[in-house]
């Protein structure tokens, strides 16, 4: 089996799941580390030609990560493609157990039964008793997630990320959003009410000194993109490192 992946955090499920496997992957594709396949260019502008001189059994894509013109041209080439569509947890994991046995992976690893184990009663977070009021005794955060900064963009509904956020009590104050990664000003997120800004190192990497200082007087937590928005092994360690950060942040 020769399989090609354009989608990081697939990448990472395939190496640890199928060693061997993989003969090629983005150069985006930072885990697990060291690993050694052609690079064939980034998610949004993968190399064709390349790709396809690796003579792929399968390309695994992500119908939000990559172009359907590069995947079209990818399988008019021949190439089988495997597009998957994740909107919240429970189809991240579905979408995992497909993307492995297509890649030849017999059984669930480890990783994907514990990540399975972890997210059934996950961590929750609930207000501190200086934001309490009768009136919303377990209403989750109300926070924002930005996820690039100029133009600020934040999450809208329908994301993975938001899903996962939700199930460990941070409402999301876009989640009704007409887009799903809606555009809007600071102005806007600082007249939002909100209990929490939720700042990930990635897509755009967020820091200390680069996010939070729009945002004052209102808690600021700084959190691993990889936990957030990768669906793969990372999964198993995500509720665990999201709460630490959250919590961290409102204390």
């Amino acid at each position: 089996m020769r399989v090609v992946s354009l989608v990081p955090s697939l990448t990472e499920a395939v190496a640890v799941s199928a060693p061997g496997v993989l003969v090629g992957a983005t150069d985006w594709c930072s885990r697990p580390a060291g690993l050694d396949v052609v690079r064939v260019g980034g998610t949004k502008n993968p190399d064709v030609r390349r790709i396809a001189a690796l003579a792929p059994d399968l390309v695994i894509a992500n119908e939000e990560e990559n172009r359907e013109p590069d995947l079209a041209a990818l399988r008019a080439a021949g190439t089988e493609v495997l597009v998957t569509e994740v909107r919240d947890l429970p189809g991240a994991l579905r979408e995992l157990a497909r993307v492995l046995g297509a890649c030849g992976v017999r059984g669930r690893p480890r990783w994907l039964a514990e990540a399975e184990a972890v997210w059934r009663d996950p961590p929750r977070l609930s207000l501190p008793p200086r934001l309490s009021v009768p009136s919303r005794p377990s209403v989750p955060f109300r926070a924002a997630v930005p996820v690039w900064r100029r133009p600020w963009m934040v999450l809208g509904r329908d994301t993975f990320a938001g899903d996962l956020l939700a199930r460990m009590g941070v409402d999301n104050a876009y989640a009704a959003h007409a887009e799903r990664y809606p555009r809007v000003s600071a102005g806007e997120l600082r007249a939002a009410r909100l209990d929490l800004v939720v700042l990930p190192d990635e897509p755009y990497r967020f820091t200390r000194e680069d996010g939070p200082e729009e945002f004052p007087g209102v808690p600021c937590a700084l959190v691993s993109g990889r936990h957030l928005t990768w669906y793969g092994p990372s999964l198993a360690q995500a509720p665990r490192v999201l709460a630490r950060a959250l919590r961290a942040a409102v204390r």
